[in-house]
């Protein structure tokens, strides 16, 4: 039994006539009745009773019509899920980003970009520091995390450099430092610093401190928050001062005064998306898609594979 011989027997059903069927389907009369006799030797039962003014259906041609349009109908679901999954406008993606990057404009837009072209598709968004974010690509929990990383260079992953961002002093309001900025960091050596801990995101910290080792400078560390959101607002309630991305100035906090220094602009953080070379999932890759789009054509790729 195929779909083609399905196909012709509910226009006969239909329309209750060969020769109008043979005209539905385009298909000469002798070749379908043909079709329709192989149908019936092969189900091994009647579907047709023919008389003098065309056909009508049998008991089993009956029960037939009923399940093969559903059957057809069935498979053209098939076949539009398929195709719109292999397009990538329905299926599912996850997306890591750090916590500090969810209000930065462009990754905003990214985001908006995504469920706005592609709204049939599940986007799910994880705030995670890159860290955790590396560790859930590489398990494959996570099918792509926007993060801070070392090198393009990473075993099993793909990458695509994101923008270039630096770091600034976030200070109380109620600081000195708000209204009479520090020029050099060695006016910050005696003050208490809020600092992240190495684990959540080792490569921000070590990136972090190497540039500040070149700067012979050693931040005075009293108190330590999870993340620079919950940084922020340490010292937002006047726990001490802190050093982070400028990205973090996209968040709207009160009581925060951010500061440039010239020597917390010189330490360049890249900031990267990373999927794992083996997903060669299409909703994935029209997110991919959209990074020139939204960050612009200056972007440099690599791809380390593990």
């Amino acid at each position: 039994m195929e779909f083609r011989q399905l196909s012709y027997f509910i226009a006969v059903a239909e329309t209750g006539s060969i020769s109008a069927a043979s005209r539905r389907v385009h298909v000469a009369q002798p070749a379908l009745t043909r079709q329709i006799r192989l149908l019936e030797e092969n189900l091994g039962t009647r579907l047709l009773e023919r008389h003098a003014r065309g056909v009508s259906l049998t008991v089993a041609g009956k029960a037939l019509y009923d399940e093969a349009v559903q059957l057809l109908d069935r498979r053209t679901q098939i076949r539009t899920r398929l195709s719109a999954l292999g397009q990538g406008l329905i299926g599912k993606v996850s997306l890591g980003v750090t916590v500090t990057h969810l209000w930065v404009p462009e990754v905003a837009a990214l985001l908006r970009h995504y469920r706005d072209r592609y709204a049939r598709v599940a986007f799910e968004v994880f705030p995670l520091l890159s860290g955790p974010q590396l560790e859930r690509l590489r398990e494959g929990s996570l099918e792509a995390g926007i993060l801070y990383l070392d090198s393009a260079e990473q075993p099993g992953l793909e990458t695509r450099l994101l923008q270039h961002d630096h770091l600034m002093l976030a200070v109380p309001d109620a600081s000195p430092w708000a209204t009479e900025p520090p020029n050099r960091l060695s006016e910050l050596s005696d003050a208490d610093f809020v600092w992240g801990f190495r684990s959540v995101s080792p490569v921000y910290y070590d990136r972090v401190m190497a540039h500040f080792a070149r700067l012979n400078f050693a931040p005075r560390v009293v108190q330590y928050g999870a993340d620079n959101i919950t940084i922020l607002s340490m010292v937002a309630a006047g726990l001490g001062i802190a050093i982070v991305p400028s990205a973090s100035s996209a968040y709207p906090m009160p009581g925060i005064h951010f500061v440039d220094l010239p020597e917390l602009e010189a330490c360049d953080m890249p900031l990267w998306m990373a999927w794992r070379s083996i997903n060669d999932s299409p909703a994935l890759h029209n997110l991919i898609g959209l990074i020139d789009e939204v960050f612009g054509d200056g972007t440099e790729s690599g791809v380390a594979r593990g």
